[in-house]
């Protein structure tokens, strides 16, 4: 009886390799650290091995384990709550315009969250008789504000959570966090028909450190309203938003960690991708300041 005998051919034998195995094979040495990786990943994006949505979220994943909860948490004062104390009358007007899929539910103060009302049990307000909103409530969670992003963002996925509370170190509450919130960090902003600009969160004013007055200024804030909150008169005839005007101002896009100088402002770059800056920290410090302080 012959025997039949396959050919096994030499490509059959080589293992297949992973995208960063490919993109590591292109340089010498292998990257030993983050930063030598993701010099990696920007070269190959700049030899169009892969995109800059690609890279962005590459970034993003690992921007979210450097980030807290304090970080991207909706602070105190703006969040959107129902007070269960009144009528329901009183605030489903409020429900009904900012159109949240869930609410805080706090009992006459903002420190007192009692649960978390989804807001499709609210139909249930017309349709019965006898409504308990307290018995509608979901239980709420609270986390440190030093929470890191990755670990809450696996503990949303493992707990079906998709709000928590943010507390700070004495117990009150800072502010709130959703796993939108997380998610885009990695994917960029997740808007939705309801999302709009609001200009007052654009520019937001921190307490001060004794050198002179800070700002947390987003990078798609218009160069018009950055020179009228901080009282600079900057000018760009190729950039509209504070953002583009960094980046001409370094003829490149700028990077997470950047500190630099730009008239009698100092930035230091929070938060950023491939394409774009995100968050910038300004600071107007005191004349006789310099950087090397």
């Amino acid at each position: 009886m012959q025997e039949h005998s396959s050919k096994v051919r030499p490509a059959d034998l080589k293992p297949h390799r992973s995208l960063f195995e490919r993109l590591t094979a292109l340089i010498s040495p292998e990257p030993e650290n983050r930063e030598e990786l993701l010099e990696v990943l920007h070269d190959a994006q700049e030899r169009n091995l892969i995109d800059a949505d690609a890279l962005a979220m590459i970034e993003g994943v690992f921007q979210v384990s450097d980030l807290s909860a304090r970080d991207v948490m909706v602070p105190r004062s703006q969040m959107d709550v129902v007070d269960i104390s009144k009528p329901i009358a009183e605030w489903m007007p409020e429900v009904l315009e900012t159109a949240h899929s869930r609410f805080p539910a706090v009992d006459g103060d903002r420190d007192q969250v009692v649960g978390i009302l989804l807001a499709k049990d609210l139909l249930r307000y017309y349709a019965e008789d006898s409504f308990d909103v307290r018995k509608m409530l979901r239980p709420v969670v609270y986390i440190p504000e030093s929470k890191r992003l990755n670990i809450l963002l696996r503990d949303f996925r493992a707990n079906r959570n998709h709000m928590a509370m943010v507390v700070d170190e004495y117990g009150a509450v800072a502010g709130l966090i959703t796993i939108e919130d997380v998610l885009e960090q990695i994917v960029g902003d997740i808007e939705d028909e309801y999302d709009f600009d609001e200009e007052e969160d654009n520019v937001i004013a921190l307490e001060n450190q004794g050198n002179g007055k800070r700002w947390r200024v987003k990078g798609l804030t218009e160069i018009e309203q950055f020179n009228e909150v901080i009282g600079t008169d900057f000018e760009d005839a190729d950039a509209d938003t504070i953002g583009g005007f960094i980046t001409n101002h370094l003829q490149r896009v700028p990077h997470k960690g950047d500190e630099f100088a730009i008239g009698q402002l100092y930035f230091e770059v929070l938060r950023a991708d491939a394409r774009q800056v995100q968050i910038v920290l300004v600071e107007k410090r005191s004349a006789n300041y310099t950087m090397e302080e």
